[in-house]
């Protein structure tokens, strides 16, 4: 019989297959190119994290609100412009962003800085209105900038008038999309006293007091004092800029409020004595501001001139010198700083150490003559070339005192005459309905006239006027 072998059912006889040992071969060979590539840094492995990891929205709009509150507004202002660079889209945080961006201009120390930072502030509050048309407190910030942004000195009377119209339409328009909005009515009664309409924003701050949410907020108290100080109650004023310190008391400008109000009140003392204690709670304020600036490491002048400002005022002259020219050492390039410094000499009776400084704030100077102007710069500083101010009414009083300056030290040997005569007719044609300000260029003139003729000794000069306080010409000073 034939028996047959059986079939193998699971088990087969290994065959080579050329196709897969061909791609095998193409497999480690990709794989030893890909390895080198790698090593040599042609190819980056995946899943590798980014070199700059890309931060969440959320935590810019943080760090502008921890920077806020601790008083450094230039960092919480580059906090919140990253914000919007990641979310462009977000409302409210443009809003944010005007409202830091203006109060940070109280702390900027000449009109073409302000003036800027306002604008940009404007830009910020009008994305806002734009993003979100139905927002209320969009709009009551947008209002507040305006307010801000309506000041004769730096836009011109005519554009000072429409931004206060403005303002107040959008103040109204606030409160029609939100009634209780206790943020619009607080920037509606600061409009309100801007436009001289101090019964209306009293009624306001009555209502904005009475709401659930007034102890929070420190713009109420802040706006409650300034409608009080216009009010010529300074005393009532000083204890909510208090209220306003106690919610928020790293804002400098609130320290430099509280202190300016102090400094008015002993102006108005009736005695020496009875101004010497309100002179030194000014002097307390404006340390405070210039401690928090240390402790953040802000190179901030405006609390050193507030304190200079002070000092001159008491016939301190040497301390307000020493103030000023610590301001300069932080700014050394501010010609609104440099006259300032030329002021408080001219006070002192330091006409010639005036003159160089008056010329860094009227004319600009080189950086050579601006550290002959500050008394000398420390080794290894080669001083900073100062660009002159433009005529305006916060800096006429530094060319009326330049213009007199030059006049009263003129002599036919040593003739400062040209350039005072200059500098006096520019002021003369720019304030011609001023009386004072006439009659300080006329005086100016006069002895220019007789320069030529009279030789009489220095005494015998008439000394320049005295200026009226030229302190730092913001709401700060």
């Amino acid at each position: 019989m034939n028996i047959y072998r059986r079939r193998d059912l699971f088990y087969r006889k290994p065959q080579t297959n050329l196709y897969r040992l061909f791609t095998l071969m193409v497999m480690i060979l990709g794989g030893v190119w890909l390895l080198r590539q790698i090593n040599s840094g042609d190819i980056q492995p995946l899943f590798q994290p980014t070199p700059t990891p890309t931060r969440a929205l959320a935590s810019y709009v943080l760090e502008g609100d921890a920077q806020f509150i601790a008083g450094d507004l230039n960092s919480a202002i580059a906090a919140y412009q990253q914000a919007v660079r990641v979310n462009p889209s977000d409302a409210q945080i443009w809003a944010k962003l005007a409202r830091i961006q203006t109060y940070s201009s109280n702390l900027l120390t000449t009109d073409p800085e302000r003036l800027k930072r306002l604008t940009e502030a404007l830009d910020s509050a009008n994305q806002a209105v734009a993003l979100a048309p139905d927002d209320s407190t969009a709009h009551a910030i947008r209002a507040f900038v305006l307010d801000w942004n309506a000041n004769p000195s730096l836009v011109g009377d005519k554009q000072a008038v429409a931004y206060l119209t403005e303002a107040e339409q959008e103040a109204i328009t606030a409160l029609r999309f939100d009634n209780q909005n206790t943020l619009a009515l607080v920037f509606y009664a600061e409009i309100l006293v801007d436009q001289q309409k101090w019964t209306q924003a009293e009624s306001n701050i009555d209502q904005a007091l009475q709401r659930e949410d007034a102890d929070q907020l420190m713009d109420l108290h802040r706006v409650y004092a300034y409608v009080l100080e216009t009010l010529g109650l300074y005393n009532q004023a000083i204890q909510e800029y208090d209220k306003a310190i106690a919610i928020s008391p790293n804002l400098t400008f609130l320290h430099l409020r509280a202190g300016a109000n102090y400094r008015t009140l002993a102006l108005k003392a009736n005695t020496p004595e009875a101004a010497k204690p309100l002179y030194d709670k000014s002097l307390e304020y404006f340390d405070k501001a210039a401690t928090i600036n240390e402790q953040l490491g802000i190179k901030d002048p405006i609390p050193y001139l507030s304190i200079a400002k002070t000092y001159s005022q008491t016939g301190d002259f040497f301390a307000a010198a020493i103030n000023v020219q610590k301001a300069i050492d932080f700014d050394p390039g501010n010609a609104d700083t440099f006259g300032q410094l030329g002021v408080v000499f001219q006070k002192s009776r330091n006409y010639e150490g005036s003159i160089l400084a008056l010329k860094c704030a009227v004319r600009g100077c080189t950086a050579t003559e601006s550290c002959e102007a500050r008394n000398g710069c420390s080794e290894g500083d080669e001083g900073t070339a100062v660009v002159g101010l433009a005529l305006s009414p916060n800096t006429v009083v530094y060319y009326y005192v330049y213009g007199s300056v030059l006049a009263a030290l003129s002599r036919p040997s040593q003739n400062y005459c040209a350039e005072a005569v200059n500098v006096l007719n520019e002021v003369a044609a720019a304030f011609p309905s001023d009386a004072d300000i006439a009659n300080i260029v006329q005086t100016g003139l006069i002895i220019c006239a007789s320069v030529g003729v009279d030789d009489s000794p220095l005494e015998a000069t008439p000394a320049p006027p005295s200026a009226p306080d030229a302190g730092t010409p913001t709401a700060s000073g």
